[in-house]
């Protein structure tokens, strides 16, 4: 596969001038973008993760950790890798139909990277899952929910009620100052669909919970807030702020 970091250069943008005529502006930077943000030697990888599968039994098994990362989160990971390949080839062709039916792929792919690697880094021992009892993150969820308990109540029902597969959110919004709940379908990544900054996703998935809580979406999500690393989410809304 060509290093995707590496292919937009000076010579491609010349290549794909040369058929700007036929490409819209929204799709060249829709997929610019997409090379563009492929990391150095322009091949993704699975992340390892910073615990055991099994640091957060009871809540989730070592057995649903273990297919969630090395199956579900593995084939994202080999199927982004897959399309971008597509894609520049497509661009580099100027070929702008295959440009474009490859961004359907591209976001399913690429948001269930995205989603899934901040979602590990979400997660923690439940020995390790303080909420902080002051800082930036408490007075934001204050602010906005009145108290964590209340913001743990939105966020479930908003997560439970997503229908088929998705994500429950907190994020936070640029333009506000203030932290939002939200929810997006599928593997859609929370910015670039609603414009706000991941703090904290629940994957409602079935494969994140099948094993453990069947059908019972609501058990699993009710457990999940017990493993929390809100020392994460916390360092993400302060960096998401500082900008």
């Amino acid at each position: 596969m060509s290093p995707a970091k590496q292919l937009i250069t000076p010579a491609l943008r010349a290549a794909v001038n040369v058929n700007s005529s036929k490409v819209s502006p929204t799709t060249l930077k829709s997929a610019t973008a997409y090379l563009s943000s492929a990391p150095s030697g322009g091949v993704h990888t699975l992340p390892d993760l910073p615990y055991d599968y099994a640091a957060l039994e009871p809540n989730i098994s070592a057995e649903t950790m273990e297919i969630h990362h090395s199956k579900h989160h593995n084939t994202y990971v080999t199927n982004l890798n897959a399309t971008l390949e597509k894609l520049d080839n497509a661009v580099s062709a100027g070929d702008v139909s295959s440009m474009i039916s490859l961004q359907g792929a591209m976001k399913f792919n690429g948001g269930g990277h995205l989603n899934h690697t901040l979602f590990w880094e979400n997660l923690c021992p439940k020995s390790s899952s303080n909420f902080p009892s002051s800082g930036v993150l408490k007075d934001a969820i204050d602010t906005r929910f009145g108290s964590v308990d209340n913001m743990k109540k939105e966020i479930t029902a908003m997560s439970v009620g997503v229908q088929g597969s998705g994500w429950g959110w907190l994020g936070y919004n640029t333009k506000t100052g203030r932290v939002e709940a939200a929810t997006c379908a599928n593997q859609d990544p929370l910015q670039p669909t609603t414009g706000l900054v991941p703090l904290l996703g629940i994957d409602v998935w079935e494969h994140a919970y099948y094993v453990d809580y069947r059908n019972v979406r609501p058990n699993y999500v009710n457990a999940i807030w017990d493993i929390i690393n809100w020392d994460k989410v916390q360092e993400r809304l302060v960096e998401a702020s500082s900008k």
